[in-house]
C-alpha cells in the first residue's frame, strides 16, 4: 500500500492506494481564487511517503512521545538526540540548581536554555537536530539604571496565550524556571568576557529591547531562524519543494 500527500500552498491532503493503476483525486472546491490560479500555473505537488502507511505510522509513534510531558517523553527526547545527533548526556551530581547572585550578573550576560520534555521540549529536540545546536532557547540579561535585573527573551507567553518578545523581572523569571516550568529546563549562565562587557552598549540594548517588547514571536520565527537557505538546512528526507 502506498501513501501519497497532495499539497498546494493553501492545503495539504492525503490518500492511499492498494493497487498500481490509474487513480483520481477529487478536489471539490478551491480554497479561493488564489489557489485556483496557483494550481493552474504550477500544478499540485505530489509526494510519496517513502516508508508507506505502516512505516509512516511507526515514524509518528517515534515522534509522538517527544511532546509528552512525562518521564517517557524526557527519555524519548534524550534517546532521539543520542540517535540522530550523536549527542551524549552525563547526569550531574546534585544539587541540580543553584542560586545566582544578582550582583554578579551584568547586562549582556547570556542564558542558554535546553528543554527536554513537554511541548517545548519536543520542538526544541527537533530544532537541535536540524540546527546542530545544543540549546533550544536563549535569553539575555539587562540591568536598569537602578540596578534591577531583567531578562529579555522571545517566545514568552502572555495572558492571552500569545508568544511574544518580553522583558521580565529576574525574580519572576527565575522563580518560574525553578518552580513552575514543567519542561525540566537545563540553564547555563554564560557571562560576557570583561573585554567584551566593556564594549557592550547597555543604552542601545535597552532601546532595542523596549522597541521589540510585546511583538509576536513564535514557531514561525523560530523555524526560519535555521531554515536560512533556499534549498538546504532541512532534515532528511525533507527538501525545499516539500516545505514550500
Amino acid at each position: 500500500m502506498d501513501l501519497y500527500v497532495f499539497a498546494t500552498p493553501y492545503r495539504v491532503t492525503w490518500d492511499y492506494y492498494f493497487l498500481s493503476r490509474e487513480h483520481t483525486l477529487e478536489i471539490k472546491e478551491w480554497q479561493d481564487k488564489a489557489e485556483y490560479e496557483y494550481v493552474k500555473n504550477r500544478g499540485i505537488s505530489i509526494f510519496l511517503m517513502q516508508a508507506g502507511m505502516l512505516g509512516t505510522l511507526e515514524a509518528l509513534w517515534d515522534v509522538f512521545p517527544l511532546f509528552t510531558n512525562t518521564g517517557w517523553g524526557e527519555n524519548s527526547n534524550i534517546g532521539f538526540l543520542e540517535k540522530h545527533m550523536g549527542a551524549t548526556f552525563e547526569e550531574r551530581p546534585q544539587p541540580w540548581f543553584t542560586n545566582i547572585s544578582v550582583d554578579d550578573v551584568h547586562s549582556g550576560d547570556f542564558l542558554a536554555i535546553s528543554k527536554i520534555r513537554g511541548r517545548w521540549g519536543g520542538f526544541e529536540t527537533l530544532e537541535k537536530w536540524v540546527s546542530g545546536a545544543y540549546a533550544g532557547h536563549t535569553a539575555v540579561c539587562l540591568k536598569d539604571s537602578e540596578g534591577k535585573l531583567w531578562i529579555g527573551e522571545s517566545g514568552h507567553e502572555n495572558e492571552k496565550g500569545e508568544d511574544i518578545i518580553a522583558i521580565v523581572p529576574w525574580d519572576e523569571w527565575w522563580d518560574f524556571e525553578l518552580n513552575k516550568d514543567d519542561s525540566n529546563p537545563h540553564i547555563a549562565y554564560l557571562p560576557l568576557h570583561p573585554d567584551v562587557r566593556a564594549k557592550f552598549n547597555e543604552t542601545a540594548a535597552w532601546e532595542y529591547a523596549l522597541s521589540m517588547a510585546g511583538k509576536p514571536y513564535g514557531y514561525h520565527n523560530m523555524i526560519f531562524s535555521w531554515i536560512d537557505t533556499i534549498g538546504g538546512n532541512y532534515p532528511p528526507p525533507l527538501d525545499a519543494h516539500l516545505v514550500f
